[in-house]
C-alpha cells in the first residue's frame, strides 16, 4: 500500500497550481550542497528539511504536477565533462515548459512555450557550462512518468531513491549535437550564471 501524503504536504502542493509557482517555491529554497555525502530526497524530505539540489527539485516539481492533475514528468539533461542536470517538464496548451533549480542561474524555469522537447531543451544549451566555461549540454532522455516508481513511494519516502537516478542513466538520450568540438562561453555570460551561487 502506498504512502499517502499529509495532509498539510497536499494543500502545499495544491497551492503550487502553475508552473511559475511551483518554480517559485523551487527558487526559494536553499540550495542542498550537502556535506559529507549525497542526498537523493523525497519530496516529502525536501518539504521537511527545506533544501533541495536540481534532482531532489525536480521530484518536488513532478509531485506538484501531480498533485494538480498533471503528468509527473522529469527528464535528464546529459553532458560531458559535467554533472547531468534533471528537470520536471509539462505540456500545457500543446507547448512544453519546465520547472528546476540549478546552482547556474540560466539552468532554472522555462515558460511552457517551446513546440517540442528537443527546442525547450536547446533553450539550455548556451547556458550549460562547466567551471572552465566550456558549454557542456549533449544530450536529453525521453520524459519519464515517475507514476512508475510509486512502488518506492516517491512522493514520500524516507530512504534516498538512488534508484530513479541510476534508471536515467540507463535509457536512451536524444544526441543534440554531432561534434566533439569544445565551445566555450564569452567572459560576461559564465559570470551572469554564477550569480547566487552556492559556494
Amino acid at each position: 500500500m502506498p504512502v499517502m501524503l499529509s495532509t498539510r504536504e497536499t494543500q502545499l502542493l495544491r497551492r503550487l497550481s502553475t508552473p511559475l509557482k511551483i518554480q517559485k517555491y523551487l527558487d526559494d529554497l536553499p540550495y542542498n550542497k550537502e556535506r559529507g555525502g549525497e542526498t537523493c530526497r523525497s519530496p516529502r524530505r525536501v518539504i521537511r528539511d527545506r533544501t533541495g539540489h536540481c534532482f531532489e527539485a525536480a521530484l518536488l516539481a513532478a509531485a506538484a504536477l501531480r498533485v494538480n492533475g498533471h503528468p509527473p514528468l522529469i527528464l535528464d539533461l546529459e553532458s560531458v565533462r559535467d554533472d547531468d542536470h534533471v528537470i520536471a517538464v509539462c505540456r500545457i496548451n500543446g507547448l512544453w515548459g519546465s520547472m528546476a533549480k540549478s546552482n547556474y542561474a540560466g539552468l532554472g524555469f522555462r515558460e511552457p512555450v517551446y513546440r517540442t522537447l528537443r527546442e525547450l531543451v536547446m533553450s539550455y544549451f548556451e547556458h550549460y557550462y562547466n567551471l572552465e566555461g566550456e558549454k557542456t549540454l549533449r544530450a536529453f532522455s525521453r520524459p519519464v512518468n515517475l507514476s512508475r516508481f510509486d512502488r518506492l513511494n516517491w512522493m514520500t519516502a524516507e530512504e534516498d531513491l538512488w534508484a530513479i537516478p541510476e534508471y536515467l542513466t540507463t535509457i536512451a538520450h536524444t544526441r543534440i549535437l554531432r561534434t566533439n568540438r569544445r565551445m566555450y562561453m564569452g567572459k560576461r555570460l559564465y559570470r551572469a550564471g554564477l550569480v547566487g551561487t552556492v559556494k
